[in-house]
């Protein structure tokens, strides 16, 4: 066991007095990278110049597929202060007003010499698609009473869940909206947050916000976090993925039928002492090699563990991190399974010194507490949290896509 293991206790002390205000408040400086692009011999994600903005679903939910996620992420929160419902739908129809065009790209207006440019021009003079993706989620506060859409309330939306090994800043949980921006560069999610909250000004405020980047492959398969492992590996696809995700049924109001349950999760990771622990030691929490991502009693990243073979844990430990997310215990826990779509984050350094970054953990699925919360209820005191701190995000509801020219995101809200 490691000397880093062996302090546990002081250490915890150390990062439990320190990851709260580690990340926003005390932050200083930010650094930020781009993601993969595609080279000669298909090694990295496909790059696209734009995806559809119409459709049954919105995009940036499947559409890339998570495993081709750009490589630039802006998540984004915001209180709704437009005074009544008429102010809301008229915010929304502005969103997605914006949406289609910074989507679809394009020339923005002239408004003449006299009046302040329509754009910031951080893009050029012609804004490029780049891949953009801009994904709508609400909040539970959303229907508590301002606008009167309690009834339409999606069944399973409420506020996020604090976990026991959980430090939430309430200055960077929760909010009535949020947006998901995703694009191949980091300046095309500034731009296009930056151009939503100026058209917006008025009717919603910004209350927290996050930008990621992606990693290439390294060598190849998933990208790593910042821990040095691949992540996202066993991230279900195709048909699979679609019946984890989308809602349907009787149960929920008609007009949600076709959203998704998104989960956005703030963690910082304690990557100092991280990098004084034994290799052994960071496999054995994880359950896979960080050279290859292969799970410990396989040899290839894809290959599937066998916890039946393993019972009392001396391959691939009890308290893993991939044992205790997905036991693979049959159809009751391959129903549990979420689709991902996480990045990396660095903020610079905390008060303290040390390095302020982590991981933005997103997932989609149909139902927040048969999902999420029941993969992480077994993941409460696993080993990684030691080195993990949850401190930010919230639980929203991915609307529908937009079907036509004349419809808008959240429309059903007001059928």
């Amino acid at each position: 066991m490691s000397d880093e293991k062996s302090g546990g206790t002081d250490r915890r002390k150390f990062l439990q007095g320190t990851a709260a205000g580690a990340v926003g408040v005390a932050a200083v400086g930010a650094v930020l990278a781009g993601g993969a692009r595609s080279d000669a011999q298909g090694s990295g994600p496909t790059v696209r110049d734009a995806y559809p903005f119409e459709g049954e679903h919105q995009s940036g939910i499947l559409t890339p597929v998570p495993a081709e996620k750009q490589a630039a992420l802006m998540v984004a929160a915001f209180d709704v202060v437009a005074p009544d419902r008429a102010g809301l739908e008229a915010l929304l129809r502005t969103v997605t007003e914006r949406a289609r065009f910074l989507t679809e790209g394009g020339t923005p207006k002239d408004l003449g010499v006299g009046k302040p440019p329509s754009d910031s021009a951080v893009l050029g003079p012609v804004v490029p698609a780049d891949g953009l993706t801009i994904t709508l989620g609400v909040g539970s506060s959303l229907f508590d009473g301002r606008f009167g859409l309690a009834e339409r309330k999606p069944k399973r939306l409420k506020p996020m869940t604090t976990f026991p090994n959980d430090q939430p800043d309430p200055a960077q949980c929760h909010g009535d909206l949020v947006l998901q921006l995703c694009a191949n560069n980091p300046d095309t999610v500034h731009h296009a947050l930056r151009d939503i909250a100026k058209h917006t000004r008025g009717a919603m405020q910004l209350r927290w916000k996050m930008q990621g980047y992606g990693a290439a492959p390294r060598p190849s398969g998933a990208s790593r976090n910042l821990m040095g492992f691949k992540d996202g590996t066993a991230n279900p696809v195709g048909r699979q993925a679609e019946s984890l995700i989308w809602v349907t049924g009787s149960e929920e109001p008609e007009w949600a039928r076709g959203g998704s349950y998104l989960v956005v999760r703030l963690i910082r990771m304690m990557v100092e002492f991280w990098d004084r622990v034994s290799i052994a030691e960071q496999e054995g929490m994880f359950g896979r090699r960080r050279d290859s991502g292969a799970p410990l009693d396989g040899a290839q990243e894809t290959d599937d563990p066998d916890f039946s073979q393993d019972p009392e844990g001396d391959v691939i430990p009890l308290d893993s991190h991939i044992r205790l997310a997905n036991p693979r215990e049959g159809e009751n826990t391959e129903k549990q399974r979420l689709v991902r779509r996480s990045y990396n984050y660095d903020l610079g350094l905390d008060m303290n010194g040390n390095m302020a970054c982590g991981h933005v953990f997103i997932c989609f699925q149909q139902d927040l507490e048969a999902q999420f919360e029941e993969v992480q209820k077994r993941l409460i005191d696993e080993p990684l949290t030691d080195y993990v701190t949850p401190f930010g995000g919230g639980y929203f509801f991915a609307v529908p896509g937009v079907r036509d020219s004349s419809d808008f995101l959240g429309s059903g809200l007001f059928r």
